[in-house]
Order: structure tokens, then sequence, then C-alpha cells
């Protein structure tokens, strides 16, 4: 179909909309999601559902998850295995809805100008949702985090520019950079051939979108290489976006394959990384699924959620540093309280880790051996659960 003739077909559409013939919409599936539907004025008209485990890690962190066209909250958290993540290292989600008569094929309008401004539309619903769960779930605010495919990873990426301040960091799979796109016929052409604008406009997108003047969320930008539907030249104008933004340049600083896959990096002076970027070898239009690094798997197969060997939610999670597990109350059979056992340390010379102590997460730059605290309950934990005395929490 020309670009000319998807326009007509989709101007027919109840509100403008991008990303078409993604399929139907998804059915009804088992879900674990709670519906909440007194959180704000709601300018976007948008469905908010979430997820709270039963066990949150101290300083819960929150992840924003936003599904592609055609799909649900339900249908998205199921094929990315984001709760199970959420259950698995106690943080919590947000899953906004996309509503068909907002759109058609339910894609989040992330080029439609009343929808992707601070305090307007759908950006604005989701930003009430975020601080609806913050009081509701005593979240802590400098751990919250967004993710989308698609049509969602473009509104991620609004979310990233139009509320900086809010988030630490975010990730974007096969989708596209904030503001290429003020229309319909925009749209779909920055779907199809990516943005030519340089790093420096792209990056100027971004800093007009708010008054921020603070530190800017990280990034990761995931993208099949063989992807038809939104081309892979956006990942790469993602990126260009958000290097301008950190004052990076735009040589990667570190390349390496991750479950066979390229990998590029770029880390700030201080050895944090803020910007990485996957291209998933010779894959279409999705979410890739595959073992975690530790040989569990989040997700399941089915329409733009595709079997690649490497689990995308699982590596956006550690990139967001919330793969750490929930501590449970056991007692060691010395018959001292992990709890106290905890506040004990000492000091040996071991691997120094990058100062990405907020993150979590371990740089990808090199760093030199020092001497640094160890928590000894952790170890004694180890120990036990190794011997068979105690299981694994």
């Amino acid at each position: 179909m020309s670009l000319v003739n998807n326009v007509e077909f989709l101007r027919h559409l109840p509100k403008m909309n991008a990303f078409s013939g993604l399929g139907a919409l998804a059915p009804a599936v088992p879900t674990a999601l709670v519906e909440t539907t007194e959180f704000g004025v709601n300018p976007g008209d948008l469905r908010m559902f979430s997820f709270v485990p039963a066990q949150l890690a101290r300083s819960p962190a929150l992840v924003v998850v936003l599904h592609g066209c055609g799909q649900t909250a339900a249908s998205y958290d199921l094929g990315a295995g984001w709760s199970a993540l959420a259950a698995h290292y106690g943080f919590a989600l947000l899953m906004p809805e996309q509503q068909a008569a907002n759109n058609g094929n339910t894609c989040f309008n992330w080029f439609n100008p009343q929808d992707i401004a601070r305090g307007q539309g759908e950006a604005s619903s989701i930003r009430q949702m975020v601080a609806h769960m913050l009081g509701a779930h005593e979240i802590d605010p400098r751990r919250i985090y967004v993710t989308g495919l698609s049509a969602g990873g473009a509104m991620a990426s609004v979310m990233l520019a139009t509320y900086p301040e809010v988030f630490a960091g975010g990730a974007i799979v096969a989708g596209l950079p904030y503001g290429v796109a003020t229309d319909l016929r925009e749209a779909l052409h920055a779907m199809m051939h990516a943005s030519a604008l340089s790093a420096p406009e792209l990056g100027g997108l971004v800093r007009n979108a708010s008054t921020h003047s603070g530190a800017w969320p990280k990034i990761s930008v995931w993208h099949g290489s063989a992807d038809r539907t939104v081309s892979p030249a956006n990942a790469d104008a993602i990126v260009r976006q958000w290097l301008d933004v950190h004052g990076l340049p735009l040589a990667a600083m570190s390349k390496s394959d991750v479950d066979g896959h390229p990998r590029e990096v770029w880390w700030n002076a201080d050895g944090e990384t803020l910007v990485e970027s996957f291209s998933i070898t010779a894959m279409a239009h999705g979410t890739p699924l595959g073992l975690a690094d530790n040989d569990e798997r989040y997700g399941v197969e089915g329409a733009f959620l595709i079997e690649a060997g490497i689990s995308s939610s699982y590596h956006i999670a550690s990139f967001f540093g919330l793969t750490d597990k929930v501590r449970q109350p056991h007692i060691a059979p010395t018959g001292i309280p992990l709890e106290r056992a905890d506040t004990i340390s000492m000091t040996i010379p071991v691997p120094a880790e990058a100062p990405e102590v907020a993150s979590g997460r371990k740089s990808d730059r090199p760093r030199k051996r020092s001497s640094k605290s160890v928590d000894v309950g952790a170890v004694i934990t180890r120990a036990l659960t190794a011997a068979g005395l105690m299981k694994q929490p």
C-alpha cells in the first residue's frame, strides 16, 4: 500500500493514528494487572492498569510500560513478561492502555501535537498516573522509568522529552525519536525513512519540550535489523537525539556482542552508562524475547513478541538497576538474624563498581580494582544456600 493510500485509509479512523496493519485488537487474557479509574482529570482519556507485587523492594522503583498497536496492557505484559520481572525483583508496574475511541488501532498518539506536549493529552494522563502510583505505593521518586514497544516506544520518547525530571531512564523498543512528526503524513514518512535531522536538531526537539535544566534520563534503544514496519534508521536517530542531549560524541565508546547481538555503549566522565543501543540481528518488528542472564524466561511469544535469543525486558530492567534480588526475612542456622548480619561489613580487595550507585548498574567503562565494603550477610546467605542449608530467597 502506498503512502498516499495509507494516509487515506487511516484518515477514516476515529482519531489520527499510525502503525497501521499491526493486527487486530488483542483478545482478553488472564492478567494480574489491576485497573484504577480515578487518578486525575485524564485529558488523554487513557485507562490505567498497574501491578504491585506482594513484596516490594526497599525504596521501590516504578516502571511505566507502554504497549504497541493492536495490543492491550494485559497482552503486552503477558508477552514481554514485565509483571513476572516485577514480582521477581520487587518493583511496581504502571501500564497505561489506549482506547479504540482515541485511536482505531489502539496506538498511542505519539505524533499528535495535542497528545505529546507537556501538560496536555495522553502525555499528561500518563504523568497523572505516575503521580497516583507515587502517592499510593510510596515509590522512590528517583527510581521511575519508562519503556514501550512501537507506538508505545515512540510514546516513551514523548514522556522522556516532556517530563525529563520525572524519569531516571527509559528504553525504546522499535520506536521513534521525539518530535519527528506532527501529523499523520509525517508519522508514516518517519516510520519508513527515519528523520534526516542532525543530532543537534534532534536534541533541540527534546530540550525545547520542557524547561528542564537538571540531569537527563539515560536511554536504552532496541531495534530489529530486519524491521520493515519502523525503519531501523529510527534507532540511530533516537541515539543521535540523546547523545546530543547528554553532550556525548557520536562514535560509540564500546562495542560488543550480547547473546549474539551487537551492542554499543556511551558513558559520561564518571563512567556512568548513559546511552546504549542493541541491534537485534535479522529480527522483524517487535520485542525481543529469550532466556535472561539468570536462565529464566520472561514473556511469551506472540504477535510482535519475537524469540531472538535475548530477553530485552530483563536487560532493560538491569539497565534500570532493578535486578537485585528482593531480601526475604530468613534466620541463619547460627541464630543470627540476617537482618542484623546485613549490617556487618568488612573491607577486602574486590573489583570496584563504577559510580552508577544510583542506578544499581555496573558501568561499561573499564575500572581499576580497589577496596570496598562487602555485605557479609549476603555472603553468608550464598554460602548457606550453596550448602543446602537455606532456600534461595
